[in-house]
């Protein structure tokens, strides 16, 4: 009858028996004159003088929430209704209303369990008395359990469950409540009966029913009829037949044998036809039967049928989220790391695990959908020599909403090869990559700070090559940082620095250009400003350009940090946005089992450029879309882009493109930072071009999806 696992109980002296099973006698005595209402019962046994011992135990139970599975939800395009997207449970349980159980299923547990469940009270005398001198014989204290006890008993179960921090004092915990041999099960049935008399007071017997079905194991991890009903026959709880009802009420005798999804169990499989279930089935059949709940053709049929289960099992966690599962583990990393929901690390895995959460996201499946179509189509799992790893993640601009999330790599743990737990997209802390580095899509800060400062994109600036000894900075002691190496980079395939225009340094991605440009700058200002449009590095530290250590110098407006792919979606998206930049979110709302909304995290846009400075950017970022590094990404669909490509030493490569309402970063390279994007080929090109049709690829469908408007003139 949903019994916790068996746990060891002391022996206790059999005076000690004697005396809880006259205790018991005198309480059933009491109650036994025509099964006493509960609140006649109470006052009854508040008149007896006898009952010492039942008078001193605790009388009102302590009755929280059942564990229930936390559902996180995407919206469905054809319906535009959210639909799940995967559940995380330790419990499998979906609690329903008493008008989402079929009837004959309250008629099958009921006529199993305690046909005299709605004309009496919360005692089966004789069933209880006659379970006792079995007892003081020596045996279990099993049977005489009214639906509202076994209620009772799982209630106490499910608190041992949520209070318990080891398992030591977890077995401890079932011993004390669940304990079934001995004076401590004439106590326990005891104080079951004591707090069965309140519950029956507090509630009606259809919500006792009601809160026993949606509490009692069915086997496994399964608990509650609607997810028994689902699990075991693939139909709601309100749509199940007699045959699958009868099946489900009798499975609570003993949840874990009778279970029906173990088809190669030798006691109770397929090759036996799960004889126990079936056995019990019939027995549950024929009470119904006598208890005149079915008919004799309709005991006859069912009598008939085999157990034919249609299993349905459901995987708790993102393995389940098909074609979005680096998505949802994002989600499960925010959830894991926000006070929303819970205090610490192990108070918010247990309100996800248990707590039953409704988790509304901000996936769209369509971008989605394209999004994975084209990485699939585009970039291998596995390739050899490299750790090949690739992401896109697509941000809202004018929202913050983070539209789709993918990745080249199968989801999961292990060390099999092209698989992975990590979400690449995200940082350390939400998604557990450490981030990769930008390359020269990092350069878009100091094209920030050099019009912030009043620079022309048509100033002259002389970018040719050349060692620059003196950058400013003020982060540091003196306001300089000395470049005492002497070092000096290359430019892309080699070509030539030159005397020309930020402008012309954008489009070509001019790495002596840039360095021009900031050697007229401050070094600090470029790195605040980095901070200042979300960007930190992947391990959530502050660039070190903004004055932490340690400092590697100019090479870091160049892009020698590792950052988060999303990050610097973000960053571009407050360009598309007008200077406005909005704080990435994947979770739309969310909702606690009563309904109530969680304070998640709000949508938080704040202006961070002023929108001549956007606006002149983007006129900057336009001319790599349109003749520039970035031309071989672009869709050529009429849309009006934006965009940035990124490449650091052959390991790591990048293309940021956006229309003026959806920004992607896609990001392909080493993922330990070892191999050669260009030594490496695939499919007749190098591993470092991949990014141009993966981000042609996204964009097309995005520029359809999320039609892009004119850039404002600068």
């Amino acid at each position: 009858m949903g019994e916790a696992p068996a746990a060891k109980t002391a022996r206790f002296p059999r005076w000690r028996a004697l005396t809880g099973l006259v205790s018991l006698a005198a309480v059933a005595g009491v109650l036994v004159a025509g099964a006493l209402a509960p609140a006649v019962a109470a006052t009854s046994l508040a008149a007896s003088g006898g009952i010492t011992l039942f008078e001193s135990l605790p009388h009102v139970l302590t009755i929280d929430a059942p564990m229930a599975a936390s559902t996180v939800y995407a919206k469905d395009p054809k319906t535009g209704k959210f639909a799940p997207l995967a559940r995380f449970f330790q419990q499998d349980r979906i609690p329903v209303g008493y008008n989402q159980i079929a009837p004959v299923m309250v008629d099958a547990i009921v006529s199993s369990e305690d046909p005299r469940f709605f004309s009496e009270g919360p005692l089966d005398l004789w069933g209880t008395l006659r379970a006792a001198a079995n007892n003081l014989g020596g045996g279990k204290l099993e049977g005489g359990s009214t639906i509202t006890q076994q209620y009772v008993k799982n209630v106490l179960v499910q608190g041992c469950e949520h209070s318990a921090a080891s398992p030591a004092e977890l077995s401890a915990c079932y011993a004390r409540v669940a304990g079934s041999s001995g004076s401590a099960g004439v106590q326990r049935k005891l104080q079951e009966l004591r707090y069965a008399i309140n519950v029956e007071r507090r509630y009606t017997k259809q919500q006792i029913l009601t809160r026993y079905l949606n509490i009692v194991g069915f086997g496994g991890n399964v608990y509650g009829i609607e997810a028994a009903a689902r699990h075991y026959f693939g139909v709601s709880a309100l749509s199940l037949t007699l045959d699958q009802a009868a099946t489900l009420a009798g499975m609570v005798q003993d949840p874990n044998a009778l279970r029906i999804d173990t088809p190669a169990s030798a006691t109770n499989g397929a090759a036996n036809a799960y004889a126990l279930t079936r056995a019990r089935r019939d027995y549950v059949l024929g009470r119904m039967l006598d208890g005149g709940k079915i008919r004799d053709a309709e005991h006859e049929q069912a009598i008939a049928s085999p157990v034919v289960p249609q299993v349905h099992a459901i995987e708790s966690g993102c393995a389940a989220a098909q074609g979005a599962t680096y998505f949802c583990q994002y989600v499960q990393d925010v959830i894991a790391t926000s006070t929303a929901f819970g205090k610490t690390p192990e108070e918010r895995y247990d309100t996800l695990m248990r707590g039953g959460l409704k988790i509304y996201t901000t996936l769209d499946w369509n971008v989605q959908t394209a999004a994975n179509a084209a990485m699939h189509s585009t970039v291998p799992g596995v390739v050899e020599g490299v750790d090949l790893g690739a992401a896109t993640v697509s941000v809202q601009a004018s929202t913050g909403s983070v539209l789709s999330i993918t990745q080249n790599t199968t989801y999961g743990q292990g060390s099999a090869p092209g698989t992975s737990a990590l979400v690449f997209a995200g940082d350390l802390q939400q998604g557990g990559s450490t981030g990769f580095s930008a390359g020269s899509t990092f350069k878009l800060f100091t094209l920030l700070d050099w019009l912030e400062t009043g620079h022309s994109l048509y100033q002259r600036v002389d970018g040719r090559d050349r060692t620059i000894l003196r950058y400013p900075d003020r982060c540091l002691p003196g306001g300089v940082f000395r470049n005492t190496s002497g070092w000096m980079p290359g430019n892309f395939e080699g070509e030539s620095g030159y005397v020309g225009t930020p402008m012309q340094f954008t489009a070509q991605s001019l790495n002596t250009g840039y360095l021009a440009m900031a050697a007229q700058l401050d070094l600090c200002d470029i790195g605040n400003l980095a901070t200042t449009l979300g960007v930190t590095l992947g391990n959530g530290q502050s660039v070190p350009l903004a004055g932490n250590t340690p400092l590697t110098g100019p090479d870091e407006i160049l892009g020698s940090d590792a950052v988060s792919p999303i990050a610097m979606a973000a960053a571009y998206a407050t360009i598309a946005n007008g200077g406005v930049r909005c704080e990435p979110l994947v979770i739309q709302s969310a909702t606690g089992p009563d309904g109530h909304a969680l304070p998640v995290q709000q949508r938080a846009c704040t202006r961070v450029v002023s929108s001549q400075v956007a606006a002149e950017a983007a006129t900057a970022l336009h001319g790599v879309m349109r003749y520039g590094t970035g031309q071989a990404a672009n869709p050529e669909d009429g849309t009006s882009l934006i965009g940035k490509t990124g490449t650091h030493q052959s390991l790591q490569t990048w293309i940021i493109e956006s229309n003026t309402q959806v920004t992607t970063a896609s990001w392909v390279g080493d993922v330990q930072g070892a191999g050669d994007l260009y030594a490496t080929w695939y499919q007749g090109a190098p591993l470092a071009d991949l990014r141009y049709p993966l981000g042609r690829k996204v964009q097309g469908p995005i520029d359809a999806l999320y039609p892009g408007a004119g850039w404002p003139s600068s």
